[in-house]
């Protein structure tokens, strides 16, 4: 499933780099965000791939979704597909947006890959194995190593979201008195933290399980956790919300190793 996702991944993000160069139109969903070309073709690609290669296992996708196509019933494991996380750094002509895709189980992300393609960081994780893969000019896969989180620095190094902050963001970094804070849109928060770069990326903004479920997995895999504010484990899934839509994630603190983690 992992190579299936890898594959896919570097298709997507070829086609969204020839989107990015060329230049498209920037349409509006009904919530006002953005939508382009490149969001539209790499989820085509995606979920033509996961199809496929995996018919019995529902996909949930973003650009689908917001659509109205939805699974009736997603049983006890579905694909999560952000096809270009990060359309605001896309439009604006930032670098760090990404293709992700995760397969999530009884809740759990447990495969994920996070691919952004004009930086050429790619990621991955799989129960006990989180890896940075290193991936040449042509889309093809040349290296890769293990990466694993690492206990909280005192004091830690924070990945904050460029696009979408909020004060209740900034007064928790005030909080932790942080050494540092890194700025970075997209997935690849969860991903720093994971190859301990960071340690905490805490999250007071609205996001969706799209957004987040493939650098969870990769988290997960490295070690590290996501966590809600009453101390749970982010879980996937989530219809029929009494307070919120389907889908959508409460605020949560992502984090590494606990200080006493092997």
């Amino acid at each position: 499933m992992l190579g299936v996702f890898e594959r896919l991944a570097l298709e997507a993000g070829r086609e969204v780099m020839r989107v990015f160069h060329e230049g498209c139109a920037v349409d509006r969903k009904s919530d006002s965000s953005p939508v382009t070309e490149a969001d539209r073709e790499s989820e085509k690609i995606i979920l033509a791939g996961l199809r496929a290669a995996f018919p019995e296992i529902p996909c949930v996708a973003e650009e689908e979704a917001s659509a109205g196509v939805m699974p009736s019933d997603l049983g006890d494991a579905f694909f999560l597909i952000d096809p270009l996380d990060g359309t605001k750094e896309f439009v604006n002509r930032r670098t760090d947006f990404t293709v992700n895709i995760a397969f999530v189980r009884h809740g759990v992300p447990e495969v994920g890959v996070v691919f952004a393609p004009c930086t050429g960081r790619f990621f991955s994780g799989r129960p006990g194995r989180a890896e940075t893969i290193e991936v040449d000019g042509d889309y093809r896969i040349v290296g890769r190593r293990p990466i694993s989180a690492r206990p909280a620095a005192e004091p830690p190094a924070v990945v904050a979201s460029r696009s979408h902050n909020t004060p209740e963001t900034d007064a928790f970094i005030r909080d932790l008195g942080a050494a540092e804070i890194v700025s970075v849109g997209s997935s690849l928060k969860f991903c720093l933290v994971a190859a301990a770069e960071a340690d905490i990326y805490p999250r007071f903004g609205r996001t969706m399980e799209w957004d987040t479920a493939a650098g969870d997995a990769v988290l997960r895999a490295a070690g590290g956790v996501t966590r809600t504010l009453d101390g749970k484990p982010l879980a996937y899934g989530k219809r029929k919300q009494a307070d919120d839509a389907d889908f959508a994630n409460p605020h949560f603190i992502a984090s590494g190793k606990s200080a006493g983690a092997a």
